[in-house]
């Protein structure tokens, strides 16, 4: 009984199922709703001795059920008493739970191609918006910093459970001339150092991301990919949005200067970070990104026991079984 308990935990905890039992000796239980689907099969190979008469004439008087009915009423039973048998071995899965403390660091391009008019009233304008509601869509205990770049990068607002001073900061945010995205990881990295320990957890520092918004590609300081790299080593992923259109253009010294949104350099950020790229050409869909960015960095999968879950599908599959019962007994008119 032992190997059989330990061959089905073995076949539970294969990649593909995400599975794994704390009490695999009592797998041996599948023995019973085995023994049954067996001996239904059996039952219901066996045929009539070729005598047997009056059983003929008795089902041309009582309407015969229909067999897939009765079928699918044992496959339900036996499906059943499997899933109480994996609830007893007290089986664990990985599970999105909300998180109680994490950093996020909001890292905004304020270079001159955010006041680009494709996204009404302007990128920068939209994009601050959009920045202030994403602080509301954060747990209350997450600590939030706000980092701004464009030539160079800078810490505006260390790590902080205050969202007024946040969203204060955001809007107050102005535009400067080039695109330095390497700089501003490195910044938001240097920013998470500042970040409280977990009271919970004293010595360590809670989890932590960087949700970066350009519209450009790097023209100065240190390569992006470089500074995601660096911030893959330390678990930090990034969340980069690509904002704004390939149509728009600002004007420098009266002349009219396209700044199309580059995808690939911010793609390739989000890759190496172990993050995702998202993309945003107005107001609403920037709002949409930041909300599911929200529930990305709020939800964490952990190992925990799921227990309910099985005597929820054994109590699921038991009503489908007793409905399958009863409509073979009865006769509708």
């Amino acid at each position: 009984m032992t190997v059989l308990g330990n061959a089905a935990a073995a076949l539970l905890a294969d990649p593909v199922l995400f599975i794994h039992v704390q009490r695999p000796g009592r797998l041996w239980w599948l023995l019973v709703p085995l023994a049954v689907a067996l001996g239904y099969i059996g039952l219901s190979a066996r045929r009539a001795p070729a005598g047997a008469v009056s059983r003929v004439d008795l089902r041309r008087l009582v309407p015969r059920d229909k067999a897939w009915k009765r079928h699918l009423a044992v496959l339900c039973s036996v499906a059943s008493m499997a899933s109480l048998v994996l609830a007893f071995a007290q089986p664990q899965a990985y599970r999105e739970v909300p998180r109680d403390r994490a950093t996020v660091v909001i890292t905004m391009d304020v270079s001159r191609s955010m006041i680009a008019t494709d996204v009404e009233p302007s990128r920068l304008s939209a994009a601050k918006s959009a920045a202030k509601s994403f602080l509301n869509e954060l747990p209350d205990r997450f600590n939030v910093a706000l980092v701004k770049f464009a030539a160079s990068a800078q810490l505006v607002v260390p790590p902080t459970t205050d969202r007024a001073a946040v969203s204060s900061a955001i809007e107050n945010l102005q535009v400067l001339p080039s695109t330095a995205i390497g700089e501003g990881i490195y910044a938001s990295l240097d920013a998470l150092k500042l970040a409280p320990e977990d009271p919970g957890h004293p010595g360590t520092k809670p989890p932590a991301a960087i949700v970066l918004l350009s519209d450009g590609a790097t023209n100065v300081g240190r390569p992006s990919l470089a500074a995601a790299q660096q911030s893959k080593r330390q678990g930090v992923p990034i969340y980069t949005i690509a904002y704004g259109t390939a149509g728009g253009y600002v004007y420098e010294e009266g002349r009219r200067q396209p700044v199309p949104v580059n995808h690939h350099e911010l793609a390739a950020v989000a890759k190496a970070s172990g993050g995702e790229k998202f993309s945003a050409e107005s107001l609403g869909q920037l709002t949409d990104v930041y909300k599911s960015i929200a529930r990305a960095v709020g939800q964490e999968k952990v190992y925990t026991e799921v227990t309910d879950r099985y005597v929820g599908y054994a109590l699921l599959l038991a009503v489908l079984a007793g409905l399958g019962v009863v409509s073979l007994a009865a006769r509708w008119p």
